[in-house]
C-alpha cells in the first residue's frame, strides 16, 4: 500500500476513535432557539465540512495554456497601414 492510504485509514480510525467517545448531548444556544444535539453530530458534521472545504481549497487549478499551439496556426500580425498622405517625402525616401 501507499504511504498515503495508510495515513488516510489511521486517520479515518482516529477519528472514528473520537467520535465514538462524544455521544452525549450537549445543549447548544442558537440565536432563535435552544437544542440538545449530540457532540457526535457536531464533531462529525464541522470534521465532515472541513474535508469538503480543504479538498475545495486544494484541487488543482484547470489552466489552459498556449504553448501548445503549432507554429503553423499562428499568423503573423502586420502593422497597421498609415495613409501616404501622411508621411513627409523625407519619410518615404527612408523607407523605399
Amino acid at each position: 500500500m501507499r504511504t498515503k492510504t495508510i495515513l488516510i485509514i489511521i486517520l479515518t480510525v482516529l477519528i472514528t476513535i473520537f467520535l465514538m467517545m462524544n455521544t452525549d448531548a450537549v445543549e447548544f444556544d442558537f440565536i432563535i432557539f435552544k437544542a440538545q444535539i449530540s457532540k457526535l453530530l457536531v464533531v462529525g458534521v464541522c470534521t465532515f465540512a472541513g474535508f469538503l472545504l480543504g479538498y475545495w481549497v486544494g484541487r488543482p487549478k484547470t489552466v489552459v495554456s498556449t504553448y501548445d499551439r503549432n507554429e503553423d496556426e499562428i499568423t503573423p500580425v502586420s502593422p497597421p497601414s498609415v495613409p501616404k498622405g501622411t508621411l513627409s517625402d523625407e519619410d518615404r525616401d527612408y523607407i523605399s
